[in-house]
């Protein structure tokens, strides 16, 4: 019975957490092209504009939901549950943080691990080229069939050299499970170097890294890979004809895709939950102490407001911060939350890196885009498989 309702709460707690972070990244990501380009970004909505997801729900949900009547209907229909239901199953497997007591039970900052994990993450994102490819048709629309086309070469040909990548990884830990490919990256050389695989010997996958977040925007079909989308050709690509909520899963399924293969990258090659530097230098202290920073930096504007509103919500927001540094303090809480707070960080920074590109990097031409996957990465992803195995062969 503790188990099930320990699952219970495990699963909504999840839901509620990927629901709310999808909601809020698309407005980071707006927020920080708005710094890039510089301009403000939202802000009416609410203080600082935190309401603006809530804004933009109401707006879709409350748009008139248009269905061409050429269309294919049944598939029409299914295409965007297919993409945000395929975008979100990877999450049940992705270990979030190590073993944890609750109700008397041992479990884990996961929904469930199993031993193939990483295939079932595989296998299901593979899936997803099939909802973009079955909006783009059903629609009977010729920019969108372009557009589902290109999604599908596209998604296809990016999936080898992220496959091959990830195929490394597993040549190094000899596990498909997510979470003991993160127990094998327990530990520190020297004594401050982390075990993360990425500086791992006798095969550091340095190089595997920047090949599969390359491949992960691809992947997601983000800037400068977006070519099933370019506004500029194809209206917007295979979701032309879709309005209201059905755009609105596609929209969501893109960010959830982003979290997966962020989460993907701090899992496989970034230690997961562990620090970057060891307990006994202090790492269990950075979570306050940044938020302590935070809630200074806050309190400094509220005191030094640019806008009147400022004066009020930015000192209520200190105290907020304040508040959350002292929790961070107490040992129990901090050897609960502090792994949590180092997956979530990476993760985070990762996720930044995919709206920093955006933000400063044009598109490629099509033809580049293909060229480059097949004549490049491709090659150089095979080449850093075969390292990794005669390094794993001589030295592991």
């Amino acid at each position: 019975m503790n188990f099930l309702l320990l699952s219970t709460i495990k699963t909504a707690v999840f839901a509620a957490i990927l629901l709310t972070t999808l909601a809020y990244l698309q407005l980071v990501e707006r927020k920080v092209l708005g710094h890039i380009q510089r301009r403000p970004g939202p802000y009416r909505v609410g203080p600082h504009g935190l309401l603006q997801p809530l804004a933009d729900v109401i707006k879709l949900f409350t748009k008139e939901d248009l269905l061409p009547p050429a269309a294919d209907r049944p598939f029409f229909i299914l295409a965007p549950f297919l993409a945000v239901t395929l975008a979100l199953i990877p999450v049940v497997v992705m270990p979030f943080g190590p073993e944890l007591h609750l109700f008397g039970v041992e479990t884990r900052w996961q929904l469930t691990d199993l031993n193939v994990g990483v295939l079932f993450i595989l296998a299901v994102s593979s899936l997803s080229v099939y909802s973009i490819a079955l909006a783009g048709w059903s629609s009977n629309n010729k920019y969108a069939l372009l557009g589902g086309l290109r999604a599908a070469a596209q998604m296809i040909s990016y999936e080898l050299p992220m496959g091959l990548t990830v195929a490394s990884v597993l040549l190094v830990t000899n596990t498909m499970s997510l979470h003991d490919i993160v127990m094998h990256q327990d530990g520190y050389y020297f004594g401050f170097l982390p075990r993360w695989h990425i500086f791992q010997f006798p095969s550091p996958q340095a190089i595997g890294f920047i090949l599969f977040m390359i491949s992960s925007f691809a992947e997601t079909n983000r800037i400068p890979f977006d070519l099933p989308e370019a506004e500029n050709e194809l209206v917007a690509g295979f979701h032309t004809e879709y309005s209201s909520m059905k755009f609105a899963s596609f929209f969501m399924a893109e960010y959830a895709n982003m979290i997966t293969v962020t989460s993907m990258g701090t899992l496989l090659f970034l230690g997961g939950w562990h620090p970057p530097f060891p307990v006994s230098m202090g790492s269990n202290f950075v979570p306050a102490l940044l938020f302590l920073a935070v809630a200074l930096v806050t309190l400094y504007h509220g005191l030094n407001p640019a806008r009147a509103r400022d004066r009020y919500s930015l000192p209520v927001f200190a105290m907020v911060f304040f508040a959350l540094a002292a929790v961070l303090l107490i040992p129990t809480v901090q050897a609960t939350l502090t792994p949590i707070f180092w997956f979530s960080i990476k993760t985070a920074l990762l996720l930044f890196t995919f709206i920093w590109v955006r933000g400063t990097s044009p598109r490629f031409r099509y033809d580049q885009l293909m060229s480059f996957t097949w004549k490049f990465l491709f090659p150089v992803a095979m080449l850093n498989l075969l390292a990794t195995g005669l390094l794993v062969a001589l030295y592991g």
